[in-house]
């Protein structure tokens, strides 16, 4: 297909497409002459890719094009590849230090992995400190809440992964942490509506009971 029908078809305005093109994103369409090149389905795919993770999932370019790299060329290590990933995702924190004691001790009552080089380390000691400033409950009680429920949740993510080849799993992560992670959220806040909306009881929380006499 023509540029212009690329555009079209995606929905995605031809100068767009070419700027994609121009920063790596987007690879070039094979060359038919020299004003005109050939584009496929894959070019599709990718502007679909590339729309998701910059409009739907609300990343930065520069972001997006962390995680069109990683899926081009990605790390030998798993452990890395998935760091970088989670490197390109909200929330960003910026850190030179080299323990995070907060994470560190939550950590270890949980019984996770400290790696205080994965990106998620400083994540959450960031997400500690601000809890403790709220003044809301950061105890290992709550987090194991939390862990235990997103322990499961991954483990049922990376099951898929044992049946996949390098080059099937590394997008499969990449992508599925970044893509899948407004839908646990927007889950979790569908659960407190729906439990907010209907009580414990199968009662409306909103619903006055009568003072009792």
């Amino acid at each position: 297909m023509k540029i212009s029908e690329l555009s079209e078809r995606s929905g995605v305005p031809v100068a767009t497409v070419k700027f994609y093109i121009r920063e790596g994103m987007l690879p070039r369409g094979e060359a038919l002459s020299t004003t005109r090149a050939e584009y496929g389905e894959e070019h599709l795919s990718r502007l679909t890719l590339i729309g998701a993770l910059a409009d739907v999932r609300g990343l930065p370019l520069s972001r997006v094009r962390d995680i069109l790299a990683l899926i081009d060329a990605p790390d030998d290590d798993p452990i890395a590849t998935l760091g970088r990933a989670v490197g390109a995702l909200p929330p960003y924190v910026e850190s030179d230090r080299d323990d995070y004691p907060r994470a560190r001790e939550a950590i270890g009552e949980l019984g996770l992995t400290y790696d205080p080089d994965f990106t998620a380390v400083p994540q959450l000691d960031e997400a500690l400190r601000a809890l403790e400033a709220a003044g809301l409950d950061a105890s290992p009680a709550v987090l194991r809440r939390y862990s235990d429920a997103m322990r499961q949740v991954a483990t049922e993510e990376l099951a898929p992964m044992a049946g996949m080849s390098r080059a099937e799993a590394v997008p499969y992560a990449v992508l599925g942490t970044a893509l899948y992670e407004p839908v646990m959220l927007a889950l979790r806040r569908l659960a407190h509506h729906h439990l907010l909306a209907t009580g414990p009881d199968g009662g409306r929380l909103s619903e006055e009971k009568p003072a009792s006499v």
